[in-house]
């Protein structure tokens, strides 16, 4: 199970600052404030109000999404406070349109959703809202910002952006320089921002060129079979960017199989096993993308300020944001034990 330290998005204990008090001063001396500070406390670690949080979490069907379920389930264990009422879980929004309804019924002081698909489960996040229940809505976006009091996800288009960055600085001295990309499911937004994000980026190495695009669907035997095409068609590349680390396993049997080491591969979301490999360095694999699935350890915490009414340490709002993006660090050999710990499985 990752670790969730590193991403910790809560709190520190003191007060925050609400503003200040400027004395009155006719003089070119620099005017002297007094801070006040805020009536709302900010949450920390202590024990506090008791909260329930209602969970409607993904099927666990895939390794991003089974470190999402684990996450959420390790920070809310953390609070002596903090209840959790979980959902089985499901990619049927129907069936997860249910399991949110039962949520609402329980009447849960918050609750946080992770959407199979954001505008099929935007309405019920709508009545969970209207009931007076507060939603965190995880990564999948619902169609209305009326559905959610917070938004916490990852940025697909960074993650596209900082792959592109990264593969064009280890390119930029060669001449003519080739890339391929092996990307996610392409009916999918994220997916599509991930490779405008990656488009972006290449645009910036004039002697970069995107040559070759296959889309997989976040499996290992998708991964392999795309991989395995862009090989035959491409003969020799330079740089590889594939969306997944899931799929990246069946990418790198396909590469393994053919023989080829030509080309520097970049990955992506974050997986143990693409760290493991990268710390080896005896792969083609030299780096990956995060997309942290630790945002559902971040969307507990943030479900328990909301639900004790407190303010986040650190800033001086009085109330949680609406929306948190989270950042797509590269993840190379010279920083991997940095963020080995986050790896999942």
């Amino acid at each position: 199970m990752p670790e969730t330290s590193r991403r910790r998005l809560l709190f520190g204990s003191a007060a925050v600052s609400a503003g200040a008090l400027l004395t009155a001063c006719t003089s070119n001396d620099p005017k002297t404030k007094d801070t006040a500070q805020s009536s709302v406390p900010a949450a920390d670690d202590k024990p506090g109000k008791a909260v329930t949080i209602g969970f409607a979490g993904p099927q666990a069907d895939h390794g991003w999404l089974n470190a999402i379920n684990e996450n959420a389930k390790s920070r809310a264990a953390k609070y002596s406070e903090v209840t959790l009422e979980t959902t089985e879980g499901s990619n049927d929004t129907a069936a997860q349109i249910g399991q949110v309804k039962t949520l609402i019924n329980k009447k849960v002081d918050v609750l946080v959703i992770l959407p199979a698909d954001g505008k099929a489960l935007t309405q019920v996040g709508l009545e969970a809202m209207r009931a007076g229940i507060p939603v965190i809505n995880l990564d999948r976006i619902f169609a209305s910002p009326q559905a959610y009091r917070c938004w916490v996800g990852g940025d697909n288009y960074g993650m596209g952006l900082n792959a592109g960055t990264y593969i064009g600085e280890q390119l930029k001295d060669k001449a003519d320089a080739k890339v391929v990309e092996l990307a996610g499911i392409d009916n999918l937004e994220l997916t599509k921002q991930r490779s405008q994000g990656f488009a972006d980026a290449l645009k910036n190495y004039p002697n970069v060129k995107l040559v070759a695009r296959q889309a997989a669907d976040f499996t290992v035997e998708s991964g392999q079979a795309k991989m395995a095409q862009l090989l035959q068609a491409q003969k020799k590349f330079d740089a590889l960017w594939n969306h997944d680390d899931d799929q990246g396993v069946g990418a790198l049997r396909a590469i393994q199989q053919a023989g080829r080491d030509e080309f520097l591969m970049v990955g992506g979301a974050g997986a143990k096993a693409a760290m493991d490999a990268i710390k080896a360095d005896n792969s083609v694999l030299k780096a990956t993308v995060l997309y942290p699935p630790t945002m559902a350890a971040s969307a507990i915490d943030l479900a328990r300020a909301l639900g004790q009414g407190k303010g986040l340490g650190g800033l001086a709002e009085l109330e949680i944001p609406t929306n948190l993006t989270l950042y797509s660090a590269v993840v190379t050999k010279e920083n991997i034990d940095q963020y080995l710990p986050t790896g999942f499985s």
